[in-house]
């Protein structure tokens, strides 16, 4: 490994969805790039690669959805991260509903919370959202392992990096 690629290469964050919904368009993307960023207030960011879909639907969200998948939802994964909403509409092969705001949440997520976006922040080819967390819910119990980078590192991107 080269440079950088000797500490990233050795990460392997939990993936989450992050969907979108702004002026009749809904959106949702796989995302690797994501954290808890303020204990108090609690803030948690997520970041959206510029060339994608659902960032061009973000941006002009007021809340995003984000939402834990267990690893046994790696079609799930595929679907949202191996395919362009360009191409396809993905919540017509999911059960989802509105959530706070009109934020779209996937009804069979192991956990998620729809957040209002109080900052957008320019990072690279990726701009962070800093979102406030309003709503949230998930599976009843302790659930199963989360999807991890690894779990998904054979799904091929459905939009195109560059």
């Amino acid at each position: 490994m080269a440079g950088m690629d000797v500490f990233v290469g050795r990460l392997d964050p939990d993936m989450c969805v992050v969907t979108a919904a702004a002026g009749g368009e809904r959106a949702g993307c796989l995302v690797g790039f994501s954290s808890q960023c303020s204990l108090d207030p609690v803030r948690y960011a997520v970041w959206l690669s510029e060339v994608n879909r659902t960032f061009r639907v973000a941006r002009s969200a007021d809340f995003l959805a984000v939402h834990l998948l267990a690893r046994d939802q790696h079609a799930t994964a595929e679907l949202f991260g191996g395919r362009t909403g360009d191409e396809e509409d993905k919540f017509g092969r999911v059960r989802w509903r509105e959530g706070y705001g009109g934020a779209v949440v996937l009804e069979d997520a192991e956990a998620w919370f729809v957040g209002r976006v109080v900052e957008r922040v320019a990072g690279g080819d990726h701009v962070g959202f800093v979102l406030e967390p309003v709503e949230w819910g998930g599976r009843d119990g302790a659930g199963g392992p989360l999807l991890r980078l690894s779990d998904a590192a054979d799904i091929a991107a459905g939009h195109p990096v560059d």
